[in-house]
């Protein structure tokens, strides 16, 4: 019997590390096509091709610079790793004296003291072992009511991640291909082997931006030679071939960037992520598309930050740290969603199915 388990335990890591391998595929493809342009770029069209000596610098400059820039965004958006929810999180001065202001019941010595989005061991014995629904929505409670926690789920519960044990932060959301909870989770990208959000969404717009202009320079500069080759004017064969794929290539990749950069970029004007863009977040009075929509200027330098020499680089300038962000409007980040525990009592029982009393009934986020 334990042979029988041991093997399949071996069989399941087996298959887990083979996995890990096969997701690293499509970056290595990415790199192999980036050293294969940089090559025929390079050495069949501006050493072998072009003779024109200022010409030539010319194209090998720029063309470095974006190299440079391709790479050094690339690279960011790979290996830069998503945050989760921090053990503890310790708010601003104003946000912290809001949340005890609207919180009459709560100490004013809270406000020097952090406040967890993980359960504490004791209260996940305490959720765990308690069966009946209201009694978990009250632990619930209890525990959120002290986060700067704005955002339900879409039947109106606390948004709770059972597989990390945390209560979400507002655009926090749980990706099943790295197996936690992300802070303003974007989508998880095969492209990058990495999760997209707020450590790395300004890295990979800018790598976005970057390829795009890549591909476009390298259109542009090669279509003068490879008309040369078409009408015959040039007959090295060798470098035919590479400047004609060269062409291709660079057209293929622009059209299809083109269309990704300018919805994300449509994204960032409405300051939405992709999974809001398909499903609107829902605060105290319902979903609202655009609440997190601060005005296009605010929701630039919510990714990119506020100094604008940072902006075209790719050095972590965003706002915030990823737990809180700020509203529309006033009223609702003045109103927050755990305001008091009756509250969500109140809630809670308005939306229990009658005559239901199983687990089922407890409004809890479970997966997203």
């Amino acid at each position: 019997m334990r042979g029988a388990e041991g093997g399949g335990m071996a069989l399941w890591r087996g298959l887990r590390c083979c996995r890990r391998a096969f997701a690293w595929l499509p970056v290595l493809l990415i790199a192999l096509l980036l050293l294969w342009s940089y090559y025929g770029y390079v050495c069949e069209l501006c050493l072998v091709t072009v003779s024109n000596p200022v010409e030539k610098v010319a194209y090998l400059v720029v063309f470095h610079i974006l190299f440079v820039l391709f790479v050094w965004t690339y690279w960011k958006s790979v290996f830069t790793l998503p945050i989760q929810p921090g053990k503890k999180y310790s708010g601003s001065p104003a946000l912290t004296s809001s949340l005890c202001l609207l919180n009459n019941h709560i100490s004013p010595l809270h406000e020097s003291q952090e406040q967890e989005f993980h359960m504490s061991y004791a209260d996940q014995e305490r959720y765990e072992n308690e069966e009946r629904p209201e009694v978990q929505r009250q632990i619930l409670a209890e525990i959120a009511r002290k986060l700067p926690v704005y955002t339900r789920t879409g039947n109106g519960g606390i948004r709770f991640c059972d597989r990390c044990q945390l209560i979400k932060p507002d655009r926090c959301h749980h990706c099943s291909v790295c197996a936690m909870c992300v802070l303003k989770m974007d989508h998880h990208c095969p492209w990058v082997n990495n999760c997209i959000g707020f450590s790395n969404y300004k890295f990979f717009l800018l790598f976005l931006a970057y390829s795009l202009l890549y591909c476009l320079y390298i259109a542009a500069t090669v279509f003068k030679y490879f008309i040369k080759y078409w009408t015959g004017e040039l007959t090295n064969g060798r470098s035919k071939f590479h400047i004609l794929f060269l062409l291709f290539v660079a057209i293929m990749f622009f059209v299809s960037l083109m269309f990704l950069f300018g919805y994300h970029c449509w994204l960032v004007s409405r300051n939405r992520s992709t999974l809001e863009a398909f499903s609107a977040p829902v605060f105290q009075n319902g979903p609202d598309k655009n609440g997190f929509n601060l005005g296009f200027v605010k929701n630039l330098q919510q990714v990119f930050g506020e100094e604008k020499k940072l902006w075209l680089l790719p050095i972590a300038s965003s706002l915030g740290d990823g737990q809180f962000f700020p509203m529309r409007t006033l009223s609702e980040a003045r109103n927050p969603l755990l305001t008091n525990e009756e509250q969500w009592e109140e809630d809670g029982i308005d939306e229990e199915p009658q005559g239901s009393g199983e687990a089922s009934s407890l409004a809890i986020e479970r997966e997203t």
